[in-house]
């Protein structure tokens, strides 16, 4: 009998083990997934649920001394970064980047009329975000599959003024190596056109004077409205510089209709994203970097992980105490006490389970990014796209010893912030293509090379795919023709008599 009961805890014992080890397999893959800035919400809903679980100042942290770990690509070594002095920069990267939201290329081509133009307060749709706009949109609007995982990328990658600043050939390379999905350039500039046709009026434009015409376009017909788009279409220059003295004498109209046109024009939204208010591009947009990448003019390259405003977390000392109290003691105390005591010892239990996630969360990200750091080392120095080297999941997989899936829950919706800008993780990943001589070069660099070469060549006499491929081996990328011709079909250009 004894020898039963003995067994039966003991299958017990090893089922409870199991369930524990799932449990937390499942949290670590819950914890990774998630951005610097959910995993800060996830945690204080931890702490408000779980009272075994309490925040506490970072130098009582059990794991402040691995918070801020970097890297340095020279020695391979790694250093502490005080965490006041991270806190520091983290704030002035924060004050820095508000500043610089307001310099960026697009809107230094603004004319001074559309710098304050903002769309007035009582439009705001506070109660729904652009992104869920869209997305209602895209659902009542006839798409096949494939069409509509492109339209869901698309909205995606819109930025906090609605504009699409991505090219389609970045945007087809990223939905292959990320997404595993076949797409070509002329795929996604059909979808684009569909997401043009979506409210408000404007979105998904690449550049101010296609949102502008977007916007006019949708206007009634009337003279006023083909002035409108003359103007912007063939006197955009003039009209940027706010030359109205010479778009006047172009059109051959008088004061009165010149001031009429402005006026309408002035209506137009230049960032039609903002009409949906700051609540919805606080949730989708203003993305918080889950990583810093320094780099220096000396070829070093270091990152330190970013904590944002993620609680420290520990045990809370009172329910420890408790388990320590009545350690030994089950058989004495009642029945009541016991139930309390299952209570603490679950809510610790767990508390400790998330904890050690936590830290797991933080060795594996911090894995990652060196991992990361070292195979594009020369991009992050120069900043050059042409210097993305060949990295898959898979590669990361070798380098880390974690499995594909890990690797792919710990880049998914992560940010890095570098000396070039802020690039989501997967613009470090490109497919690769091996040469007879065994070389590696990354497929982006050859397709950006290849367009490069189709729009530089003469329309009336366009390149024949042997003529490309001679092209690109003078270029460093000596592949075969028919490889030039696969890459083509996917950037979805014509054949040369196509192109004439």
């Amino acid at each position: 009998m004894a020898q039963g009961q003995i067994q039966t805890q003991r299958q017990q014992q090893v089922q409870k083990q199991i369930m524990t080890a799932n449990q937390m397999q499942l949290l670590q893959a819950k914890l990774s997934e998630l951005p610097v800035a959910q995993l800060a919400e996830c945690i204080r809903a931890e702490i408000d649920d779980n009272p075994a679980l309490e925040q506490v100042l970072p130098d009582d942290h059990y794991d402040n001394d691995n918070d801020n770990d970097s890297f340095d690509n020279n020695d391979n070594e790694e250093h502490e970064e005080d965490y006041e002095t991270m806190r520091e920069r983290e704030e002035r990267q924060s004050e820095l980047d508000e500043a610089m939201n307001s310099i960026g290329k697009d809107d230094e081509e603004l004319p001074v009329y559309y710098k304050y133009s903002n769309t007035n307060n009582d439009d705001i749709q506070e109660e729904e975000s652009i992104y869920d706009s869209l997305n209602t949109q895209m659902i009542e609007t006839e798409l096949t599959p494939k069409e509509r995982e492109i339209m869901e990328y698309l909205i995606g990658s819109l930025d906090n003024d609605g504009w699409l600043r991505k090219s389609t050939l970045s945007i087809a390379d990223e939905m292959a190596i990320y997404n595993d999905i076949d797409v070509n350039q002329q795929e996604i500039e059909n979808v684009l056109k569909k997401l043009q046709e979506f409210d408000p009026a404007g979105v998904g434009a690449r550049s101010l004077k296609e949102c502008l015409l977007l916007q006019i376009e949708r206007r009634t017909d009337s003279s006023e409205k083909e002035m409108m788009k003359k103007v912007i279409d063939e006197y955009y220059d003039e009209f940027i510089k706010k030359q109205w003295n010479i778009i006047q004498k172009k059109l051959a109209i008088d004061n009165i209709t010149t001031e009429r046109l402005l006026q309408e024009l002035t209506k137009l939204n230049p960032k039609p994203g903002l009409s949906f208010g700051s609540n919805s591009n606080i949730n989708l947009h203003n993305i918080t970097p889950d990583v810093y990448i320094d780099s220096f003019d000396d070829g070093t390259v270091t990152f330190s992980i970013n904590n944002y405003d993620a609680p420290h977390v520990a045990i809370t000392p009172s329910f420890l105490d408790m388990m320590k109290q009545n350690q030994g003691n089950a058989d004495t105390i009642s029945r009541q006490m016991r139930e309390a005591m299952m209570y603490v010892r679950n809510k610790v239990s767990y508390a400790q389970m998330f904890i050690n996630a936590l830290k797991m969360r933080n060795d594996t990200l911090t894995s990652v990014v060196k991992a990361i750091v070292n195979c594009q080392h020369d991009f992050f120095v120069e900043g050059d796209e042409s210097y993305i080297k060949p990295m898959t999941l898979k590669d990361l997989s070798e380098k880390t010893g974690f499995d594909i899936s890990t690797i792919s829950r710990t880049c998914k919706g992560k940010y890095a912030q570098t000396r070039w800008g802020m690039f989501p993780f997967r613009y470090f990943f490109s497919d690769k293509y091996t040469t007879d001589n065994g070389d590696e070069m990354s497929t982006r660099s050859i397709k950006a090379a290849m367009n490069d070469i189709i729009d530089g060549e003469d329309k009336k006499n366009p390149l024949s795919d042997e003529a490309i491929a001679q092209a690109l081996a003078e270029k460093g990328f000596p592949i075969a023709r028919r490889t030039v011709a696969k890459y083509r079909e996917q950037l979805g250009i014509p054949v040369a008599k196509m192109r004439k």
